[in-house]
C-alpha cells in the first residue's frame, strides 16, 4: 500500500492558520531533533557526573558538527526552495528530477563528511584550543557521531523534501521515534554498560539511522510528485546547479555563523572548564529560542517559495507580515519564561554552584536581546523563498562574522570577561537585522508580478 502524503495547500485559504499548522509539526520536529543532543548531555552529566564529560558533549563538539551539517542544510535548504516553487506551479517532471537530485546529493555529501570529520578532529579541537582534560572524551565522542554521517545527511534531505510539499508532519514523527529510541540507548549506553560518552554518541547515531529508514520508506511508498525510484537516483548536474544557486549561501550564511560561533568558543575555552560547562548549560536552555525562531524561518521559506511558484506575490508578503507577528509574540513570552524559569530547568544539567552562577549572568544578560534576531530569519527565509539567497549571505557575513571577530579581537582582550565576549551576540543581531530589514523593504518592488517571469529565470538560471 503506496503512503499518502498529500500536503494541505498552502497558496490558498486563511494565512494565519496556515502558517501555524505548518510551524508546529516543524517546531515539534525541531524540538526532537535538538533533544538528541540534550539527552545525552542530561544523562552524561547525571550519570558521568564531571564537568568534562558535560564539556564533551557540547560546546566545541556541537560547534564543530554544526559547520559540518549546518552547511549541508544550508544546501538542502535550496533544493527545497526549488522543490516548493516547482511543486506550487504543477510542474510534476520538474519536481521529480529535483527530489533524485537532491537525495544523490545528500548520500555523496554523507560520505565526504564523513571522512573530513574524522580526519579533521583532533586537529580542529586542538585549534579551538579546548583543554587537555576534555580532549580524549571529546574526540571520542566526535569520531563516533561522523560515523553516522550518511543517515543523517539522508535523514535531513528528505525531511527538507516533504516540507518543500507541505508535508511537515511526518518528520515529526520520525524524529519523535528516534529520540525515543536515543532515551532507550542512552540508558542502555551510559547508564547500564557505562561507556560514557562514547555510549551517548552510539545511542545518538543508531537513533539517526533510524530516522533515515522511516523517512527512505515513505519516500519509496508515496504517491506523491516526490516518490523516489531508485534507478532514478542519480545527480543531475542541471538540476543540482539550480539547488546550489540557491543553496549555496544558505550553507555559507549557516558556516559563517558556526565559525564566529566556533570563534566565541575558542575564547570561551579560555576562560576554563567552568565557564565551558556554563555556556554547554546555557545553550541547553536558549535553544528554546532558536527552535522556536528557525521553525518560523523554515515555515516562511517554503510558504514564500509556494506563493512564489504559483505567482501569487502579495500572498507571499502577507504570509511575511503575519510570520513576523507570531514570532514576535513567542520570543517575548520565551524570553519571559527564560528570564524567571531558566535556572530551575538549568539543574537539570548541573549543581556546581560556581558554573550556575555563570549561568544566571549569561541568562540576565543575553535573553533580553533575543528579540533582536527574528528580522534575520525572517527576512532572510523570505528572500530565500523568493530565490534571493546571495544578499541574505553577504549581509550576514558583514553583520555577524566580521563584526563578532572585530568584536572579539579588539574588545574582549581589554576586559576578559564572559559577559564582554557575549556581547558580540547582540551587537551583530541589531546590525544584520536592521540591514536585511531595510533591504527588503527598498527591494519589495522586484517582487512584483510584473516582474515574477524575469525574477524566476535569474534565481534558477542554469
Amino acid at each position: 500500500m503506496k503512503a499518502k502524503t498529500q500536503a494541505p495547500s498552502i497558496t490558498t485559504g486563511p494565512i494565519t492558520g496556515q502558517l501555524l499548522l505548518f510551524f508546529f509539526p516543524i517546531l515539534l520536529g525541531t524540538f526532537f531533533q535538538q533533544l538528541y543532543n540534550t539527552v545525552d548531555t542530561v544523562i552524561v552529566g547525571s550519570f558521568v557526573g564531571t564537568n568534562t564529560a558535560l564539556a564533551a558533549v557540547g560546546g566545541a563538539t556541537g560547534q564543530l558538527v554544526n559547520l559540518f551539517v549546518g552547511f549541508f542544510i544550508g544546501l538542502s535548504s535550496g533544493c527545497g526552495v526549488i522543490i516548493s516553487q516547482y511543486y506550487g506551479a504543477r510542474d510534476r517532471n520538474a519536481v521529480s528530477k529535483s527530489v533524485h537530485t537532491a537525495l544523490a546529493f545528500s548520500l555523496v555529501s554523507g560520505v565526504v563528511i564523513m571522512a573530513l570529520g574524522l580526519a579533521l578532529t583532533k586537529f580542529s579541537l586542538r585549534a579551538m584550543s579546548l583543554p587537555d582534560e576534555i580532549m580524549p572524551e571529546a574526540s571520542a565522542y566526535l569520531r563516533i557521531y561522523f560515523l553516522g554521517m550518511i543517515p543523517n545527511l539522508f535523514y535531513n534531505m528528505g525531511a527538507a523534501v516533504l516540507r518543500a510539499i507541505g508535508d511537515s508532519r511526518r518528520p515529526l514523527y520520525f524524529l519523535i521515534l528516534s529520540c525515543l529510541s536515543n532515551i532507550v540507548l542512552d540508558l542502555v549506553f551510559v547508564v547500564s554498560l557505562h561507556m560514557g560518552v562514547a555510549g551517548a554518541a552510539l545511542a545518538t547515531i543508531l537513533s539517526q539511522a533510524a530516522s533515515a529508514i522511516m523517512v527512505l520508506y515513505v519516500l519509496l511508498h508515496t504517491d506523491s510528485e516526490v516518490r523516489l525510484n531508485p534507478r532514478e537516483l542519480r545527480m543531475d548536474f542541471g538540476w543540482l546547479k539550480k539547488m546550489i544557486y540557491v543553496g549555496l549561501p544558505a550553507g555559507l550564511q549557516s558556516t559563517m555563523y558556526t565559525i564566529s560561533n566556533i570563534i566565541v568558543q575558542a575564547t570561551v575555552n579560555s576562560f576554563g572548564t567552568n565557564t565551558i560547562a556554563a555556556v554547554t548549560a546555557y545553550g541547553k536552555m536558549d535553544v528554546l529560542f532558536w527552535m522556536v525562531i528557525n521553525a518560523f524561518g523554515i515555515a516562511i521559506t517554503t510558504f514564500v517559495g509556494q506563493n512564489y511558484g504559483a505567482g501569487q506575490v502579495k500572498r507571499a508578503f502577507q504570509g511575511f507580515r503575519v510570520s513576523f507577528a507570531l514570532s514576535a509574540f513567542a520570543t517575548l513570552f520565551l524570553s519571559a519564561v527564560i528570564w524567571f524559569f531558566g535556572m530551575d530547568f538549568l539543574h537539570f544539567f548541573t549543581k556546581d554552584p560556581a558554573v550556575l552562577a555563570i549561568c544566571w549572568r549569561l541568562i540576565h544578560y543575553v535573553v533580553p536581546f533575543f528579540i533582536t534576531y527574528i528580522p534575520i530569519e525572517l527576512c532572510s527565509g523570505t528572500l530565500r523563498g523568493m530565490g534571493n539567497s546571495w544578499m541574505p549571505m553577504i549581509m550576514t557575513m558583514i553583520g555577524v562574522c566580521v563584526l563578532r571577530l572585530f568584536w572579539i579581537f579588539l574588545a574582549v582582550p581589554l576586559h576578559r570577561d564572559i559577559l564582554t565576549l557575549m556581547t558580540a551576540y547582540p551587537i551583530s543581531w541589531i546590525t544584520t537585522s536592521v540591514a536585511l530589514s531595510l533591504y527588503l523593504f527598498l527591494t519589495r518592488h522586484r517582487y512584483h508580478p510584473k516582474n515574477l517571469a524575469k525574477q524566476n529565470e535569474k534565481s534558477t538560471a542554469v
